[in-house]
């Protein structure tokens, strides 16, 4: 994931090998020119169990409550014996579990590391199972093949989104402008 929001985005996010190197939220702006842009947000992995907080579950879960949509990032490549069919169920099942909200965003899947041997059945298969519910994109986050189809798919589903509502404001200033072009800010709660 952290190497796919390199790619998209100026964000420098800590890039290893290994499960979990994403330790906190990492957030990066894609813009494709003009004033059309995203906020993409790399979370950390969820674990089986994330919804009854196993791991930092409901802390990873609690980051992702105010996005529009989701990009499921799925290891297509099947390495390490990890069936990308099931990995991707049961991270939905956790979505579920935590917010029924949450889970019916709007969610494509990101199929990565399709350079890898195997990659190829593995993908036809997923495609078979999910193709006709989401829109799947296969991507080499370490070359960057198929990234700009997928920022493309991204501002095609945010496009059809509602306009982002604003948060409230939970305290409010008074603004008083001085003589010298300064200002100071009251707390008038």
């Amino acid at each position: 994931k952290s190497s796919i929001l390199s790619r998209i985005s100026a964000a420098r996010p800590k890039i290893a090998d290994y499960h979990f190197t994403t330790l906190s939220p990492n957030l990066g702006v894609v813009r494709t020119g003009g004033e059309r842009g995203f906020v993409a947000a790399d979370i950390p992995g969820l674990i089986e169990g994330a919804a009854q907080g196993a791991g930092l579950g409901h802390d990873f879960l609690r980051h992702i409550e105010r996005t529009r949509m989701l990009c499921h990032v799925v290891d297509i490549s099947g390495c390490e014996g990890r069936d990308p069919i099931e990995d991707f169920k049961k991270i939905n099942e956790e979505l579920k579990e935590f917010s029924e909200e949450l889970s019916k965003l709007p969610q494509i899947i990101v199929c990565n590391k399709c350079d890898v041997y195997g990659a190829e059945d593995n993908l036809k298969a997923f495609k078979k199972k999910y193709g006709r519910k989401y829109k799947i994109f296969p991507i080499t986050a370490i070359s960057g093949e198929g990234t700009r189809e997928l920022i493309e798919g991204i501002f095609a589903v945010l496009d059809t989104l509602p306009p982002v509502e604003p948060l409230p404001i939970e305290e409010e200033f008074e603004y008083k402008a001085n003589d010298d072009l300064s200002f100071e800010i009251l707390d008038i709660s």
